[in-house]
């Protein structure tokens, strides 16, 4: 079958011929409907090989999507024919956190080696997947898989941050969105969806930043030196309630600190590799921070109810399986509009 594979350091993506994959016991095979891309997969592949810890090779894409194609022994309860998203951040299945459904905050999964697909383990850019585990499968039903499959990562991890912060989201905050690609376009729609905020989204991009408003920003702010007092000035002086930092640079880490309100909140969602201080004399009386990873096995079915009833969509570039390259290349770039799908 082909794969999407890192498999030199430095060297970026390759698409090759493996070996189709056989379900061992409790296992399932997906053939694969459709995979995202992710700057969290450039991420990886752009690290030294001293920091660099996901195995060789590795088949990327931890956004998965696929049909039911053979059960491992052991399985029941799950529909051969079925179409499913795989819940990406796996854990041990045991431990506290599990047990609530949160193995996106497992404990026990780095020494147990267990990784996430695409992240450790093989990953869904390929024409087949394995799935260790039952539980970490939600059903699509009529849901379009290409159209639904990014949701499992830049619709949970959107959703994630903002249902935390949800207790500040009340009728008359302000909720400003740093960064509408692939995460912030969909948080927005999510913030709309589930809260009655105002929402001002930042992007350097006129695109995005028309994405933004066509999805329910109620303003747009160009980012830049004089962004932070353009949100100061559209909130009277008082600042947003809270702030969710889909980048993560240094610079939406600076403009976060210089808009968030007395009590706010910050939400560092991007791996943009910024650090933000906090204390007096640096952020607000009473602000806080927070660095939130993927979302719970509940959250994901949430999500995937919202895209059911129509409130959150997910704007996708569609590529075949040996365009992957390009796609990744369009992706470090950042001309991909919404979200890159890779459809085997």
């Amino acid at each position: 079958m082909k794969a999407v594979q890192y498999r030199e350091i430095g060297k970026g993506p390759e698409v090759v011929e493996v070996d189709v994959p056989e379900p061992g016991p409790g296992q399932i095979r997906l053939k694969v409907t459709a995979a995202g891309l992710c700057h969290s997969d450039w991420f990886v592949m752009d690290l030294p090989e001293e920091q660099y810890i996901y195995g060789l090779p590795l088949t990327l894409g931890h956004e998965g999507a696929g049909i039911v194609d053979k059960l491992g022994e052991g399985v029941e309860g799950i529909e051969v024919g079925g179409s499913y998203a795989v819940y990406g951040p796996w854990g041990c299945g045991l431990c506290h956190a599990c047990s609530r459904g949160a193995e996106n905050y497992c404990s026990h999964a780095a020494e147990l080696g267990i990784a996430p697909p695409g992240l450790g383990a093989p990953g869904a850019m390929a024409e087949y997947l394995i799935v260790d585990d039952k539980r970490h499968l939600i059903p699509l039903g009529d849901l379009d898989p290409v159209e639904t499959v990014s949701l499992t990562d830049a619709g949970l991890t959107p959703y994630h941050a903002i249902k935390n912060a949800l207790p500040k989201l009340v009728p008359g905050s302000t909720a400003v969105v740093i960064g509408v690609g692939g995460l912030g376009h969909v948080g927005v729609q999510i913030i709309r969806a589930i809260s009655q905020a105002r929402v001002i989204a930042l992007d350097l991009s006129d695109e995005k930043l028309a994405l933004a408003r066509e999805v329910g920003a109620h303003d747009i702010v160009v980012s830049g030196p004089d962004a932070a007092e353009r949100v100061r000035d559209l909130t009277n002086g008082l600042g947003a309630d809270v702030v969710f930092d889909f980048v993560g640079a240094q610079p939406t880490l600076d403009t976060a600190r210089a808009v968030v309100a007395v009590d706010g909140h910050i939400e560092i969602v991007g791996i943009g590799g910024g650090l933000l201080p906090t204390g007096f004399f640096s952020t607000p009386f009473g602000a806080s921070a927070r660095a939130p990873y993927w979302g719970t096995r509940s959250e994901l079915m949430e999500v995937i109810d919202l895209a059911r009833s129509g409130a959150v969509s997910v704007h996708v570039e569609q590529f075949g399986i040996d365009d992957a390259v390009a796609a990744y290349g369009k992706l470090h770039d950042g001309t991909v509009r919404g979200r890159a799908v890779i459809v085997p």
